[in-house]
């Protein structure tokens, strides 16, 4: 969305901590302190359709149509203009599916993302056709729910699940082959996924690791949240997916370790996590960064201390007052990290490519000069 890192623009996850008091937010568009590539490409005077892109709720004002994705409420108030909302809304336009119905129910998947991809999909085209736009994306949100909840279900062949999973694939492999003969040569079509997926061997509870290893503290017993951790007694703290925070005094509300003791502490968290096995003795986790490898900004400060790339099939979760170290449940999918993915049609691409480098080759295929402060990089080949 914006081509800089989460220090840049404010948002670390689809859920963050307050450093005071011990809680939890889910940030939404209005926390967000930079400018969308959508926004830039209206001030330089560019027609934007942009259809379901999460975080965007509230909607901001573009030259066009905007229409938010995951974490807006509700299609009234989601959308650029306001009016838009009653047009989608009466052609059955469904944010997001219902994901409590999958988990209670796994036979509700199946009709409820058909149902939903093809409304987003009509809804967009109509749009399209509408004008001659400079730029239009839309996100199709349904791959993910499809993966987390019936990856595993795909590898093993399901007898009912898996051939359910094939055929929303080819739901949108036919929409994907419809936008290749529609659109006409001289428009540029990328496709993107900024993450891949594989099955879901064991969620890692990555507090019960802390708590184990005396990092991190209860004040009582049945602890279920950030803000039942006990401040006088915790050092460190996570939180999805996979992102660790020192209790740092001056910056955390309650925060008991020294600048002093910081850097020895964070150091022994990355050797300790390094080595974290689960209860067989698989190694769960591939790399451990600091925030100094991967941000740089004004939101430095708040950014979490440590953060890890898992290995594949072991997903690293923050829930709190969990009694085992690793555990599953309705979910059998789970992002992977090395297999994001970018096309241009009629372009060859660099090797090496990051989301950051996403909107610096957007700007570059349309000729537009991008504004200060990106991280990322085109990756058009000249």
């Amino acid at each position: 969305m914006t081509g800089k890192n989460a220090a840049k623009h404010n948002i670390f996850g689809f859920i963050d901590r307050k450093p005071g008091p011990y809680s939890i937010y889910i940030p939404n568009g209005s926390n967000m302190t930079s400018k969308t590539l959508w926004e830039i490409l209206s001030d330089r005077g560019k027609n934007v359709l942009v259809m379901n892109v999460p975080v965007t709720f509230p909607p901001r004002r573009v030259k066009g149509y905007l229409v938010s994705g995951f974490l807006a409420p509700r299609i009234e108030g989601a959308t650029y203009p306001e009016s838009l909302a009653q047009k989608l809304k009466a052609g059955g336009y469904e944010i997001d599916i219902d994901p409590w119905r999958a988990r209670e129910n796994l036979d509700n998947l199946y009709p409820d993302l058909m149902k939903a991809f093809k409304a987003r999909v009509d809804a967009f085209m109509k749009l399209y056709k509408e004008k001659k736009w400079d730029f239009a994306q839309l996100h199709v949100m349904e791959t993910d729910r499809l993966y987390h909840f019936m990856w595993e279900y795909m590898e093993d062949g399901h007898p009912k699940y898996a051939g359910e999973f094939m055929n929303v694939i080819k739901a949108i492999d036919e929409f994907l082959g419809m936008i290749d003969r529609e659109v006409d040569d001289d428009v540029t079509v990328l496709v993107m996924s900024d993450h891949g997926f594989c099955s879901l061997k064991k969620e890692i509870y990555l507090n019960r690791f802390l708590e184990e290893a005396g990092y991190l503290s209860y004040k009582a017993e049945g602890a279920k949240s950030l803000g039942d951790i006990d401040p006088a007694r915790t050092k460190v703290f996570c939180m999805d997916p996979g992102r660790f925070y020192i209790n740092l005094r001056g910056r955390e509300a309650e925060g008991i370790v020294s600048r002093e003791e910081y850097e020895p502490l964070r150091e022994k968290l990355c050797a300790d996590l390094e080595g974290l096995t689960d209860e067989e003795g698989n190694r769960v986790i591939k790399d451990v960064l600091t925030k100094d490898e991967i941000y740089s900004g004004p939101h430095f400060e708040i950014a979490p201390d440590v953060v890890i790339n898992p290995v594949d099939g072991y997903d690293p979760k923050g829930a709190f007052g969990k009694q085992t170290l690793s555990g599953k449940g309705p979910i059998v999918g789970m992002h992977t990290h090395h297999d994001a993915m970018l096309f241009v049609r009629g372009q060859e691409l660099m090797e090496g490519g990051s989301v950051l480098d996403v909107p610096m080759t957007i700007y570059d295929i349309m000729g537009i000069q991008p504004p200060e402060g990106l991280d990322g990089r085109s990756l058009l080949k000249k």
